[in-house]
């Protein structure tokens, strides 16, 4: 068993709010699933998260794969779910409790719990807001200590005007909580619930066995929306929206410029280096790895890329599972798909689709080209209008042009064929058979030419109109 303090998150919810097929704590949030950024936190303030789960078990332990989980049989509240947890407490010692929905929690608000909690049996965390609405409210003593939480459905009116809230997030005494307050919980109506916020009342009575003085403690966080629980999917765009902004700023102060943050958009998975310039509306997705040194202008979409240092991926440019080399340049108007590999100096200029194909070093495809299942050699230069027609109705086949060739406009590559280091291709052609090294191939109809044949034939056209004129009249 782990040294660390254990961090409960309850996770077991369907979260009808959401109106969605998918469980709630399953939504994705800037490229992780909500559940995603309470694990994250946990684990950065120094805890083992263990996942509490019931609705869409499979998919969350899948999406987990190594995180600690267990089941919660029949959702029956708060209390039940932690009391679902109960064998992977420490024998003593800390443990938190926290809520799956909550993924705005930063790791410096659960240290700081960690480190007031001290002896207690029970620190809570709370906060002040000007509208309570639903949260349950913090109920003190004429000392000011701890005495309750009490529900917003089940408060007085005065109770209802108290502004501090129980924030859901909690540290308890792992031996108390084990060994007496979850046994003590009764279930509440009219759905026989068991709530976690009933033991608070107990810690607030010392007495035997425990015999601690104040056992129960209260931290008041200075910022309640850090707290906030996401319900429904408006609350999730604005969850979306705060780490967002979290990420843009967490990379600007690494050395990125961000032309329009507002606009854009940078997944928790992206790695950006030094001196990258981001344009409008960029989105930078999955595991998009950034050298140094690039500029990515607006609206280009990067997923799962890797760019290297001193690229220039100009607008409206996509890259998919793709690797760009340094000094390469992308677009505008390009789409690099899955597979696609560009070395150092490599340009794809506008309207250039490239899949599952190597170009190697300096090598130039300047517009209006598909290259698909194809190597691309060295500074070999491709016309526009060119395509790798690599599917022939059954398989994908390969296209290979050596170094320094040169492919003239629209012309059409049937694979499986190869173009030798060196050779010309010229315009127009439909080439079938592999062409030598160094040799000139051209492949297409003679030119016929027939003078005058142009007035003539737009003379028969006219005088074919007037005819038909004449007959319809």
């Amino acid at each position: 068993m782990s040294d660390r303090p254990v961090a409960v998150i309850l996770a077991a919810g369907r979260g009808t709010r959401m109106k969605s097929r998918l469980a709630k704590v399953l939504h994705p949030l800037c490229g992780m699933p909500m559940v995603g950024w309470v694990v994250s936190a946990t684990e950065s303030a120094g805890a083992e998260p263990v996942l509490v789960l019931h609705h869409q078990e499979e998919a969350v332990r899948a999406a987990f794969p190594t995180c600690r989980a267990v089941r919660q049989e029949q959702p029956q509240g708060t209390g039940d779910a932690a009391r679902s947890a109960v064998a992977t407490f420490p024998e003593d010692g800390p443990v938190l409790v926290l809520a799956g929905d909550t993924p705005l929690l930063r790791p410096e608000t659960l240290r700081s719990l960690l480190e007031a909690h001290g002896d207690a049996l029970c620190t809570v965390l709370t906060a002040r807001v000007t509208e309570p609405g639903a949260y349950g409210r913090i109920v003190r003593g004429a000392d000011g200590t701890v005495e309750r939480i009490v529900e917003a459905a089940n408060a007085s009116t005065e109770e209802l005007a108290i502004d501090e809230i129980n924030t859901g997030v909690y540290c308890f005494d792992a031996a108390w909580l084990r060994d007496a307050a979850l046994p003590s919980l009764a279930p509440n109506p009219p759905k026989n619930e068991y709530y976690l916020t009933d033991v608070i009342a107990a810690a607030a009575s010392p007495g035997p066995p425990w015999g601690r003085e104040r056992p129960l403690r209260a931290l008041v966080h200075h910022d309640a929306s850090e707290t906030m629980g996401v319900n429904d999917r408006w609350a999730l765009a604005q969850a979306e929206a705060v780490l967002q902004s979290r990420i843009l700023h967490a990379h600007a102060s690494e050395g990125v410029t961000f032309q329009q943050p507002a606009t854009t958009r940078v997944e928790c998975g992206v790695t950006l280096g030094k001196d990258v310039t981001v344009g409008p509306g960029v989105c930078l997705l999955g595991q998009t790895t950034i050298g140094d040194d690039v500029k990515i202008d607006a609206h280009s979409v990067l997923n799962n890329a890797k760019i290297d240092d001193g690229v220039w991926i100009r607008a409206f440019s996509h890259c998919e599972d793709a690797v760009v080399g340094s000094k390469a340049t992308i677009g505008p108007y390009a789409r690099l798909r899955p597979g696609a590999v560009l070395e150092q100096g490599v340009r794809v200029g506008n309207f250039v689709e490239v899949k599952k194909s190597l170009l190697e070093a300096f090598a130039t495809v300047g517009h209006l080209t598909y290259i698909g299942d194809a190597r691309i050699g060295a500074r070999s230069n491709i016309g526009a209008g060119t395509i790798t027609c690599n599917y022939d109705g059954v398989a994908k086949n390969h296209t290979d042009i050596g170094a320094d060739a040169f492919i003239g406009s629209n012309t059409a590559l049937v694979a499986p064929v190869a173009v030798g280091d060196g050779a010309i291709v010229g315009a127009g052609s439909v080439v079938v058979t592999d062409v030598p090294a160094n040799a000139i191939a051209v492949a297409r109809g003679d030119q016929s030419v027939k003078e005058d044949a142009a007035q003539r034939y737009r003379d028969r056209l006219a005088a074919k109109k007037a005819e038909d004129d004449g007959a319809g009249g």
